[in-house]
């Protein structure tokens, strides 16, 4: 579960067994935890951040999506 970024106690990682899927991010604050799709950044999944955490965390995915498109390429060795 590497993890990619960490800002303002947001976690930003991924999971090595989810090569399979399309570029996304898992963000954890506190104890809630989201997911976001990286090209185009949107909203995945949501347990338990409330609106004004997931705009936060939406708007640090997409201000560091191309470091995580390349963290994942990395990762897992593909191009997207």
């Amino acid at each position: 579960m590497p993890t990619i970024l960490l800002v303002d106690g947001f976690r930003f990682y991924f999971f090595a067994n989810e090569s399979l899927e399309p570029p996304h991010v898992h963000v954890q604050y506190q104890s809630a935890v989201a997911k976001f799709w990286i090209s185009p950044v949107a909203l995945a999944s949501n347990k338990g951040m409330k609106p004004s955490e997931l705009k936060k965390a939406g708007d640090l995915v997409r201000a560091n999506s191309n470091l995580m498109k390349e963290k994942w390429d990395e990762f897992f060795g593909n191009k997207i």
